[in-house]
């Protein structure tokens, strides 16, 4: 199983990074649309379908949304389908794709979550979860099948000691937002944002296997913008994401 990042990064694109879009393209999955959706095409296989999470409606999360639109006259689709709390798709359809913004709806199908559990291809399935302390709420996901699982955490408050840690226990692969370096955490607690060595402990607490840091301040200029030693110090297999880089969760 295949996981492609599409982009890497938050609030806004920079020289090297596009906003987080995260996709599994043997089951069709993308967990959030951010600006590095427009590279999307080059990875759909033989899927017929697109299944979209999104971890909430801000906007580096979902204007790739609207890039859909000339995707599908390249690479047909038989059905979109995005998935999200009520109130993070009410706002995507009311506002990104609002007439005078954007006056042309793609084909998508709003599927909002009511269900803790959904049905993934290949025998998966997603469970969803609150996080933490973030301006307008946002949700993890964690993607299980019998060969691996993989967790996603964006726009969230690390904490080794919160609620959602328990839903990352024994994951193969954690994908987890890391905005800020240690020298700015109380910057991040501000903002609703997690900083590197608190990532880290979170984790080590969920005895996850690998961890990959995403979500960085795009408005640094560093190869290393969160300082990927600490991380180290506390959780060795911690990796920087980078846009277009690939990891398998197995071996198809």
């Amino acid at each position: 199983m295949q996981v492609v990042f599409l982009g890497t990064t938050g609030y806004h694109p920079s020289e090297h990074r596009h906003t987080l879009a995260v996709f599994l393209p043997q089951v069709g999955v993308l967990l959030d649309a951010g600006t590095g959706v427009f590279r999307l095409g080059r990875f759909l296989l033989n899927t017929s379908q697109l299944h979209i999470f999104l971890s909430h409606a801000h906007l580096d999360h979902v204007v790739g949304l609207t890039y859909l639109l000339g995707l599908v006259h390249r690479h047909p689709l038989e059905q979109i389908r995005l998935y999200g709390l009520p109130g993070t798709l009410q706002a995507v359809e009311e506002h990104l794709f609002a007439r005078p913004l954007f006056p042309v709806r793609p084909p998508i199908e709003m599927c909002p979550l009511e269900s803790q559990e959904i049905p993934l291809p290949q025998q998966g399935r997603l469970k969803w979860f609150e996080l933490l302390q973030h301006p307008g709420g946002s949700i993890g996901f964690r993607l299980q099948w019998s060969q691996g699982s993989l967790a996603y955490v964006t726009d969230t408050v690390a904490d080794p000691a919160a609620s959602y840690v328990k839903h990352l226990r024994g994951v193969d692969v954690l994908i987890h937002e890391c905005y800020f370096p240690d020298r700015e955490a109380q910057l991040a607690w501000r903002t609703g944002h997690s900083h590197t060595s608190a990532v880290a402990q979170v984790a080590q607490a969920a005895a996850a296997k690998r961890l990959l840091l995403v979500h960085m301040d795009p408005s640094s200029e560093q190869d290393d913008p969160i300082g990927l030693d600490q991380a180290r110090a506390i959780f060795p297999r911690t990796e920087l994401a980078r846009d277009l880089m690939q990891i398998r969760l197995w071996e198809c």
